[in-house]
């Protein structure tokens, strides 16, 4: 967690909750396991216990120490939505992010299904999230067709900007029913890394990239990966594409 990150997409990383288990393909090689484990039983480390889910109530506030304004990846070692995080704590968190509306906040989940029923629950508590979390923005990770379905559950989400992550990309998609301004408006792809990185094909990503262009959405492309990624780098077709969304009226 820092007020910096090298993550091409965001400005900062936030963990008010670290550790997870895997749920579908693109968890495989889980770089945030991999790295959390590598402290499993370290005495005082924050990861001593490795990758078991923690929660972290210390560090709910610690945005509003942060004057600057940034984009924020929430939980970028976990997810917020995890079955085993209190429905109470994602609110405090929530409750953050609306008190340091001076930030944009982006929220990423591999499981979307919690993420609209507990935001479809807090808005009959506090009010429509649009307005009164203008500055979240709501994501959910498909690595292949297999899970465009967590796309559907989030372009239903009433949110400032909805996006995806796929990454690491395992397979074409086709994103043409989710894609546009009220649906999916942002998207992100990128490759595998690591030393058991799986390949992506570069016309998988060609399809994505197409498809946004058709849809007008903002298309992120973050690395090709591999067991290099910093040889590989991050241009698709001469060019790098770094496109930003904007938020919903």
């Amino acid at each position: 967690m820092s007020d910096r990150s090298a993550i091409e997409w965001t400005d900062a990383t936030w963990n008010p909750v670290t550790g997870c288990n895997k749920v579908s393909t693109g968890c495989k090689h889980c770089y945030a396991e991999t790295f959390s484990e590598r402290f499993r039983g370290v005495p005082g480390h924050p990861f001593e216990q490795g990758f078991a889910l923690r929660l972290w109530p210390a560090r709910l506030e610690m945005p509003l120490r942060w004057r600057a304004p940034r984009r924020i990846f929430v939980n970028s070692m976990s997810d917020l939505f995890h079955d085993k995080v209190p429905a109470e704590f994602i609110d405090r968190v929530f409750d953050t992010m609306q008190r340091a509306n001076w930030h944009q906040f982006q929220v990423l989940t591999k499981r979307p299904e919690r993420m609209a029923r507990h935001l479809a629950e807090r808005a009959e508590r506090v009010g429509p999230l649009r307005k009164t979390h203008p500055n979240v923005w709501v994501g959910t990770s498909v690595e292949t067709q297999r899970y465009v379905g967590r796309a559907e559950i989030v372009a239903s989400i009433p949110a400032a900007v909805r996006f995806l992550s796929c990454e690491p990309l395992l397979g074409e998609l086709d994103l043409k029913g989710v894609l546009g301004r009220t649906g999916i408006n942002w998207v992100i792809v990128g490759g595998e890394s690591g030393r058991r990185a799986r390949p992506m094909d570069a016309e998988w990503v060609r399809v994505i990239r197409d498809q946004c262009k058709k849809a007008r959405t903002p298309f992120f492309f973050k690395q090709w990966g591999g067991v290099r990624k910093h040889e590989t780098g991050r241009e698709l077709d001469e060019r790098t594409w770094d496109q930003m969304p904007q938020a919903l009226a």
